[in-house]
């Protein structure tokens, strides 16, 4: 959730030799993409996103994609922090990340496939009860759980919020630990009033293990660094053959994947910032 737009195309000249060289270029560098079987990057305990059992809405949007060119899924496991591009994709071990923010340097960005934002929860019948922005003033003397480094963390400053907050570790191995649920279960025993998460991780685990809770979207912030981000499939700088084959099963599978994405509860946006609530066609 750290995660920003670099396109990488090839260079038209004049000369028909230059064009052929050009072509014959990108060539080899698709050949570096294996094409007898979907090698995907992903991290073994990171729901709602991945995990070894397959049970992430990446895992499941892995196979949507397997399928749509015809190919077997294989893994290459590794935990999503510090190193995770550099010992996986850069190391040719694997050839795409199923979610990778749109913009960064470190991979190729495909077109994105969703669009989510940060989201506030708190509990039903409590005194927040409608909140859907940070800038309510119910939230001036509140406990406010916040991931250290992230987005939101920088507007609850400008507006005075963090005297109260408790932080939370952004980078951690959650084969081990997992903030996000620390948060959840700190809102459901009273111990913090509201927590913010990124929104596909709140909407997930909002619903399990106790008592549902408000998940709202932050997309009314008017002042701070932007609540909603682009998610695209990351892929090696200069496989840009690799990229057009994905962004083509992107969009021949976009109702498929909005839906996958929704079963996961993950708080879907439009261009338009208005929630989208059943696939798109």
């Amino acid at each position: 959730m750290s995660k920003w737009v670099i396109a990488l195309g090839l260079i038209l000249t004049l000369s028909l030799g230059g064009a052929d060289a050009a072509l014959a270029a990108e060539g080899q560098k698709a050949d570096l993409v294996n094409r007898r079987v979907l090698r995907v990057c992903a991290d073994p305990a990171n729901l709602p996103f991945s995990n070894q059992k397959g049970e992430g809405f990446e895992n499941k949007i892995a196979e949507l994609v397997g399928k749509a060119l015809g190919l077997p899924v294989e893994y290459t496991w590794f935990p999503q922090a510090t190193g995770f591009i550099r010992r996986t994709l850069s190391a040719k071990a694997c050839d795409v990340v199923i979610g990778f923010a749109q913009g960064d340097e470190l991979v190729l960005n495909t077109n994105h496939y969703y669009r989510s934002t940060y989201a506030i929860l708190y509990r039903k019948g409590s005194p927040l009860d409608g909140l859907d922005s940070l800038a309510d003033e119910r939230l001036k003397d509140k406990h406010i759980g916040i991931v250290a480094g992230t987005p939101p963390g920088t507007i609850m400053t400008k507006l005075g919020l963090m005297t109260n907050a408790k932080p939370y570790p952004l980078t951690v191995d959650r084969r081990y630990e997992s903030p996000a649920e620390r948060m959840i279960e700190d809102i459901r025993s009273g111990k913090i009033d509201a927590g913010i998460l990124w929104g596909p991780i709140a909407g997930y685990f909002a619903s399990k293990g106790g008592e549902e809770l408000v998940v709202k979207p932050l997309i009314k912030e008017s002042i701070g660094p932007r609540m909603a981000y682009r998610i695209t499939m990351g892929v090696r700088q200069g496989d840009d053959l690799w990229k057009r084959q994905l962004n083509q099963v992107i969009a021949q599978n976009q109702s498929k994947i909005d839906k996958i994405l929704l079963d996961f509860g993950v708080p879907l946006l439009d261009e338009d910032n208005k929630q989208i609530t059943a696939p798109r066609q």
